[in-house]
């Protein structure tokens, strides 16, 4: 009976352990994807940061980079601490497993010098053919001559089993010194990212610092820049109005033509122009960033707070930042028509987008590819982006007047 429970726990065991082994590995797996996510964030952060120029226009943009750095190295760290909590998990399963590959070897070692002993017992050819001759009849003589023959094959099967479970064992040993010597690398990566991260936040507390000194010079850049926002948002509204009055236009003039406004007041759309609104709709969240290579969102929709100046200095943005590199350029987030280009001072060349009533807008091109007209495919290069201390696109995107938020419709 105790052999049987034996045998039943051994069962239960060897079961437990390949679905243990199964789940660790899909979480391996995940914090693989998380981890490397997350040196390619920062990475391409730290491009950013070699390129921006540490100017008092641009540090606004460093800081935000710094602080997005800063919590993307945070994150790294946890992943790794989760790393190697699941590497102490393997280790200590590999460990029971060693343990538990040795003890049945134990077992299989005690039974077969049982069965070399009792073969060697009855090694001498007479003892055999006695134990043979001495059955009561022939059906018993021929079934002695298949058990000894049978507990000869299965001492030697047994003999086979335990070497390739010696095998297995230091095959197991060697998987196990290998995960120890992981463990000693992801330590020494996490002491890494720790002293790295200590560096990011007294880097961020200096250039606060240095900020504060030219707070007055700040504050005046920020006037300056709310003007010219200003002046943008004025021009996006005329545009939009001078779209709707056109659609008003045609409408009267080709009553036979369907259009229809999904807002009071907003664009009187066509079908082929309703179609390609729905299609933009449909597209939340998949839309391609307006630039290539490497980039970071530095200001948000919405109001922004701005670093390291003691009086309160709020803005509100409708739109977003983006940081790229040097002599990147924006391209179109989906298909429409270019129904705009203005300058507007200190803000470069802008383009305007049309989608069925949806918009979307490109400011800080220093060269444009279009002209008002043109039909753009998604992903089409539109101009290249301005270049001074930094790289930076301005992208808005509106449903007719509405200022919608354009991260949550833009691919991550």
């Amino acid at each position: 009976m105790k052999n049987v429970n034996i045998k039943i726990q051994w069962f239960i065991f060897f079961l437990w352990f390949p679905c243990t082994l199964a789940a660790q590995s899909d979480r391996t797996q995940e914090i693989e994807i998380q981890k490397n996510a997350l040196l390619t964030e920062i990475d391409n952060t730290s491009k950013l940061l070699n390129e921006n120029k540490k100017t008092t226009k641009s540090i606004q943009g460093r800081l935000s980079i710094i602080t997005q750095q800063i919590g993307a190295r945070k994150q790294l760290i946890g992943v790794l601490e989760k790393e190697m909590t699941l590497l102490n998990d393997n280790i200590q399963v590999k460990e029971q497993q060693i343990q538990a590959l040795e003890k049945k070897l134990q077992q299989k070692k005690r039974n077969y010098i049982v069965a070399v002993r009792k073969i060697y017992e009855h090694k001498n050819n007479q003892d055999q053919l006695l134990f043979i001759l001495s059955a009561n009849n022939l059906v018993q003589s021929f079934r002695r001559t298949l058990y000894l023959k049978k507990y000869v094959d299965w001492s030697k099967q047994q003999a086979d089993e335990i070497a390739v479970q010696q095998s297995a064992i230091v095959a197991e040993k060697e998987a196990l010194n290998a995960q120890k010597r992981e463990k000693e690398r992801l330590a020494a990566s996490r002491k890494t990212e720790e002293l790295q991260l200590e560096k990011e936040e007294n880097s961020k507390k200096t250039e606060i610092a240095d900020l504060q000194k030219d707070a007055q010079k700040m504050q005046d850049e920020i006037a300056v820049k709310k003007k010219q926002m200003a002046a943008l948002n004025r021009e996006i509204d005329r545009i939009i109005s001078e779209n709707v009055a056109a659609s008003r236009k045609a409408a009267i003039a080709q009553p036979e033509v369907v259009r229809k406004a999904e807002t009071t007041g907003g664009y009187l759309m066509t079908k082929e122009e309703q179609s390609l609104s729905s299609s933009f709709a449909q597209n939340k969240g998949k839309l391609p960033f307006p630039v290539r290579g490497s980039y970071k969102i530095i200001s948000h929709f919405g109001q922004q707070q701005y670093f390291g100046l003691k009086n309160r200095v709020v803005s509100n943005s409708n739109g977003i930042e983006i940081e790229t590199t040097r002599g990147n350029v924006a391209k179109a987030v989906f298909e429409g028509e270019v129904t705009a280009i203005v300058l507007v001072p200190g803000l470069q060349t802008s383009v305007f987008i049309k989608h069925g009533n949806y918009y979307t807008f490109y400011s800080y091109l220093e060269q444009v590819y279009v002209k008002k007209g043109d039909k753009v495919k998604t992903g089409q290069d539109i101009g290249k982006i301005f270049s001074d201390d930094s790289t930076v696109l301005y992208f808005e995107l509106r449903k007719d007047m509405e200022k919608i938020n354009p991260e949550p419709w833009l691919a991550k």
